[in-house]
């Protein structure tokens, strides 16, 4: 075999190797950035669409959850308190509880509430990371009931690899509108979905409660100039029969299979939330932790930790994206 005839098949080769290569995410347009007003400690780690309104957690309090109103280009955010009971065991590790523990009383919240909630009939449905287990609120109400979770969702998850290190266990949680199915993320090291089934009062694993899981790094966009992070999850949320994932480190967001976690399509955030105003001094990961999905597009809630951005802005922020091209549903 000549070495021209080598170069000639391998060129002819090009394009049909060009054409099976993954194509780049389609990027979202920002149509609207929104500093939060009233959130005295910050660090809003969860978002979700409740009824009429947006609401937002913090993982540094224990006690309340926000309702956001827009107005003068800000959201003001209100507070709702509750109490909640005593938290049960979920069979997590003495280990990793008692560093949640030891964590909590530096930087404050001990249920560490990392993502939020809500099914058709208004019930909100916090996740805690610390102590793996989820908390339901009936709406408007005082007092809320930790879920009877399967007593081996906590084994099956750590048998796939996942809820094996401290602060790298549940970090996001979604709910069909019938609140009869639930699904919980597990952050990082390694990453997946869990869904859990209501039958009456209790929550079963129906066939299993993991749906997947996955180690593995993900190469940061070219922005950061980092090397690559572990995958990871931070949040999730249910719409139109799917599964979306916000995935912080590669700045997207990924539409799934609910009944197998099968990524179908990305879109990615990273355009509009690398700029350089927006970016946060030395940042070498993401800040995304709070993710809605509507018809009309989505909302992205930043937890920044009380640090400031290149512009000045300190105050968590909530962006507007428009939905993508041919709607979440597109092939």
């Amino acid at each position: 075999m000549t070495r021209a005839w080598l170069a000639a098949l391998l060129l002819a080769g090009l394009p049909a190797f060009a054409q099976e290569q993954p194509a780049q995410p389609e990027e979202l347009k920002l149509q609207a950035e929104y500093p939060v007003e009233g959130m005295a400690v910050g660090n809003l780690s969860g978002l979700a669409w409740c009824s009429d309104a947006l609401w937002a957690v913090s993982d540094r309090e224990d006690d309340r959850l926000y309702r956001l109103t827009p107005a003068d280009n800000l959201l003001l955010a209100e507070a709702e308190t509750f109490e909640a009971p005593p938290v049960t065991d979920s069979g997590l590790p003495w280990g990793l509880r008692t560093r949640s523990w030891l964590a909590s009383q530096v930087r404050g919240g001990e249920l560490d509430f990392e993502g939020l909630a809500c099914d058709a009939e208004g019930n909100r449905y916090l996740v805690s990371e610390a102590h793996v287990s989820v908390l339901r609120l009936p709406p408007a109400a005082t007092g809320g009931e930790w879920l009877a979770l399967p007593s081996g969702m906590v084994r099956q998850a750590r048998a796939s690899g996942m809820l094996l290190r401290f602060n790298a266990l549940l970090e996001g949680i979604s709910v069909n509108p019938e609140g009869s199915r639930l699904w919980l993320a597990a952050e990082r090291e390694r990453r997946g979905l869990l869904v859990l089934h209501r039958e009456q009062t209790k929550w079963t694993c129906a066939g299993g409660c993991v749906l997947f899981s996955e180690g593995g790094s993900q190469v940061a966009p070219p922005q950061l100039d980092v090397p690559a992070q572990p995958r990871d999850f931070s949040d999730l949320t249910f719409f139109a029969g799917h599964l979306f994932t916000l995935e912080r480190q590669a700045y997207r967001v990924c539409r799934r299979n609910p009944g197998n976690g099968e990524v179908e399509r990305c879109w990615s955030f990273a355009g509009e939330a690398l700029q350089e105003p927006r970016r946060y001094g030395m940042q070498t990961f993401g800040l995304a932790e709070g993710l809605v999905i509507d018809e009309k597009g989505a909302w992205i809630g930043l937890d920044n930790g009380s640090v400031a951005r290149n512009d000045g802005e300190q105050r968590p922020i909530v962006w507007r994206f428009a939905a993508p091209s041919g709607g979440w549903s597109a092939k």
